[in-house]
């Protein structure tokens, strides 16, 4: 049992908080349970698991008994550890007795246009890692068939990220550090409408599905909640699309509006003339 913080186990998983170090090892940490039960399910393009190792408390051995089954089974190191080994590694204030150590699981974007995606999110300057991750649920969420993460975004694997998306980094592809014009482009030739997501937009999210036009492969561009999207990132796309303010609300927060602009795509989508209906007979 691991009970001392200095352990060099204990160090190199704690060093994993740190972005560099997650770059040199391209290892990253999914903490709690509902992650570490994913991450023990994944496997890698060439059938590698992803989960290389865990550290359990006993209380959560007790716990979680299925998950550690899974860890074991997936051929991950399980260490049993304290409370206070936990506490050193974990990046939560309440730390629930599980971390994972992944191996990176980024899929290269010419795979992704290769599949030839429906429906996807793309992270153009989406700096807070919190909103990536819940635009990435969200994403999985709609049934979206990938996520793009700019160069200009924020680091897939800061464990704030790992956090929000609440398992679903491990259940769709994301390529992450690709240039925005990159993105564009490749998916506009792949046969992708381009859709910008901003509040200053000129198009009405609404008016785009009266139209009928909402049911063909889209991407969805996303900036930065802060400040939107730049200019010359809007220029790129399609058409600029606000989701309509009803009410008094001076705005909606980036994931909330994500979800709207992915599950109106996902609605038209699956609607009659849809390209899924066309493809998948849904």
């Amino acid at each position: 049992m691991l009970i001392s913080p200095r352990s060099p186990r204990v160090g190199a998983a704690r060093r994993l908080g740190r972005r560099n170090f997650r770059g040199k090892e391209r290892l990253f940490l999914a903490e709690g349970p509902q992650a570490v039960r994913e991450a023990a399910g994944h496997r890698g393009a060439g059938g590698e698991a992803t989960l290389v190792e865990l550290f359990a408390t006993p209380d959560a051995v007790e716990r979680y008994p299925d998950i550690v089954g899974a860890a074991r089974e997936a051929g991950a190191r399980v260490h049993l550890a304290g409370e206070e080994v936990i506490a050193d590694i974990s990046t939560t204030v309440t730390p629930q007795g599980l971390v994972g150590v992944c191996r990176f699981l980024d899929t290269p974007f010419a795979e992704i246009l290769a599949a030839r995606p429906r429906l996807v999110a793309v992270l153009a300057h989406v700096r807070d890692p919190g909103n990536a991750g819940t635009v990435l649920r969200c994403a999985d969420a709609a049934g979206a068939d990938a996520v793009v993460l700019t160069d200009a975004s924020v680091d897939l694997y800061n464990p704030k990220a790992v956090r929000a998306s609440v398992g679903s980094l491990f259940h769709l592809p994301v390529a992450v550090g690709v240039g925005v014009e990159r993105a564009v482009g490749g998916l506009r030739d792949a046969g992708v409408r381009i859709l910008a997501a901003d509040g200053a937009g000129d198009d009405d999210l609404d008016d785009e599905l009266d139209k009928g036009t909402m049911g063909t492969p889209t991407a969805w561009v996303f900036g930065n909640e802060a400040w939107g999207l730049p200019e010359e990132t809007r220029a790129l796309a399609d058409a600029v699309v606000r989701v309509p303010i009803h009410g008094r609300a001076e705005s909606l927060n980036l994931a909330t509006a994500a979800a709207v602009c992915l599950y109106a795509s996902a609605r038209a989508q699956r609607a009659a003339g849809g390209c899924r209906s066309v493809t998948d007979g849904q």
